[in-house]
């Protein structure tokens, strides 16, 4: 596990900011609650939209590491988290209080949590004690995440722990993150099952599994912050509805776009480095 901060692209390689990462994961978001309340037939976007989960998981984590307050970055989540959760109840219940299912910036919450307790356990250099507490940490979110039924409940948190655990460059982190992520989106999360046939073989592909697809952006991802600009904000504000972050107040949407958010496009700004 690696805990140097990920340092920008001097290299001429292709790379993807993190800018364009959030607008990734907010598009493949949007693909999903679009399948979720208008277009149910199109079940092609909830596939495409498995992408954006691990996509923020992964950028809470780095948020984390680039932030130079944690209490305020804690707070400004803790914030919109309350703010999404009515659009989130009225999607999943149809009332303003649906307390059986929260919406996932309260998942992101638990599992930065998790994370800042390990931290500042390892920075007293006690190996030991950081592994026991790593371990009772991983456990308390995981259940944590399940009883207080936040969005994707317990894999969600250990999802983000996932990419603190495993966060780097190195082989050995990448290859951590493919079975990490493959065990608890097809293992343990599993579904729908597609029936492939390939070259005379068949088998079956799980939907959950296409999360995996979301590793091929975030590892082209290598710190760059990349373009600022309140325009493309803007416009994807009229999409996402009046409870987005970078506009909230704006009221553009009308309310059956606005009910089709349910608070993850909020942290297009809440999960950037540096906040």
């Amino acid at each position: 596990m690696s805990f140097q901060k990920v340092k920008s692209s001097t290299s001429r390689c292709f790379d993807i900011s993190t800018a364009a990462l959030h607008i990734i994961a907010m598009l493949f978001m949007l693909m999903d609650h679009l399948w979720a309340t208008l277009l149910p037939a199109q079940e092609w976007l909830t596939c495409v939209g498995r992408i954006a989960f691990p996509i923020f998981a992964f950028m809470s984590v780095e948020g984390y590491f680039h932030t130079h307050n944690f209490k305020k970055y804690l707070l400004r989540m803790l914030v919109f988290a309350v703010i999404s959760e009515i659009p989130f109840d009225l999607m999943y219940g149809g009332t303003w209080f649906y307390p059986v299912h929260q919406n996932v910036i309260w998942t992101f919450i638990l599992g930065l949590l998790g994370i800042h307790i390990m931290e500042t356990v390892r920075k007293k250099k006690k190996t030991p004690v950081f592994v026991l507490t790593a371990i009772l940490v991983t456990i308390a979110g995981g259940l944590l995440g399940t009883l207080t039924m936040v969005d994707y409940y317990g894999i969600g948190v250990l999802t983000v722990f996932i990419f603190y655990f495993f966060r780097g460059r190195k082989w050995w982190c990448l290859l951590g993150q493919i079975v990490a992520l493959y065990w608890v989106n097809v293992e343990l999360l599993g579904g729908l099952m597609y029936p492939v046939r390939l070259f005379g073989m068949e088998f079956e592909l799980c939907q959950q599994g296409l999360a995996l697809l979301a590793l091929v952006p975030i590892w082209l991802y290598r710190g760059r912050q990349g373009y600022h600009s309140t325009i493309p904000v803007f416009l994807l504000c009229i999409l996402s509805g009046p409870h987005a972050h970078s506009c909230a107040d704006t009221g553009l949407c009308e309310p059956v776009i606005c009910l089709m958010l349910t608070g993850q496009e909020n942290i297009f700004n809440l999960l950037s480095p540096g906040g």
